[in-house]
């Protein structure tokens, strides 16, 4: 049977009583497409449970609740409430996911309730922190990622430098020296998105490492040429072409993604 075929009764139903989690997120995003009355307070009503499970169902359905968005503010309201006294770290978390699928409009006040959180002992209460504030160009969640972006958790460092390399316009010399530090963290990954950052703000002395990388590109290297791309140096071309030629032997890169990238540096500014 089609969800589009349940009432809201039993996807609440399923939702709470399943043993399994299987169908989870496809019966809240259902049920998130339903915005009359009875759901959302249903979903409000489910928040103020002391259940954990209750209280992060009703938390996961509000937290994209609509399209475009219904009720905001009084959600945010609810959320912000709810870390008055909450101490589940698995609560905490869903909060946090919530803030950050609406997140665009959050007051100073409301970022330094969260930006604390940075501290907290729980990996996901971290992580999803750096959810929370993710693309907030503030004075207080930058400084908050810049220390995330120094955290022990690999993933929690990768969003975090995501986040002030890629997700907000300002530059700044605290910035540049946090991603500088992730230039040579032990993860690929991250090295990428503190070198996207860098490049985004167009630091010269990135030029040395870019090329470094380029001379030991492989199939995970797309974002290596996007950045090139967007770094838009010419001196990168003779670069590219010697990679197109070795490629043709070493087979290490789709080639497509090198003509591409030459194609665009070779275009006149």
């Amino acid at each position: 049977m089609s969800l589009i075929n349940y009432s809201n009764e039993k996807l609440f139903d399923r939702l709470l009583n399943n043993k399994s989690n299987k169908n989870y997120w496809k019966y809240i995003t259902e049920l998130r497409k339903r915005t009359e009355k009875s759901v959302f307070e249903k979903s409000v009503e489910l928040t103020k449970s002391n259940v954990a499970k209750e209280k992060i169902l009703g938390i996961n359905i509000l937290s994209q609740f609509g399209y475009p968005r219904l009720h905001v503010k009084e959600i945010l309201k609810i959320y912000f409430d709810l870390l008055k006294k909450e101490t589940d770290k698995d609560v905490i978390s869903a909060i946090f996911y919530g803030i950050g699928h609406n997140n665009e409009n959050l007051t100073d006040k409301q970022i330094g309730i969260i930006c604390p959180y940075k501290n907290h002992k729980s990996v996901n209460v971290r992580y999803s922190l750096v959810y929370a504030i993710l693309a907030i160009d503030k004075t207080k969640s930058i400084e908050t990622l810049i220390q995330l972006s120094k955290d022990k958790d690999s993933d929690i460092r990768d969003w975090a430098t995501f986040g002030i390399g890629s997700q907000i316009e300002t530059d700044n010399e605290l910035i540049r020296k946090a991603l500088w530090e992730r230039v040579n963290d032990k993860y690929k990954n991250i090295r990428h998105e503190a070198i996207a950052g860098l490049a985004k703000r167009k630091d010269e002395n990135i030029k040395g490492v870019l090329k470094n990388e380029l001379l030991e590109i492989d199939d995970s290297g797309s974002l290596i040429l996007e950045i090139i791309e967007e770094f838009g140096d010419k001196t990168f071309i003779p670069l590219i072409e010697e990679q197109i030629k070795s490629n043709k032997v070493l087979k290490k890169v789709n080639e497509d993604w090198l003509l591409q990238t030459l194609e665009k540096l070779s275009l006149p500014k």
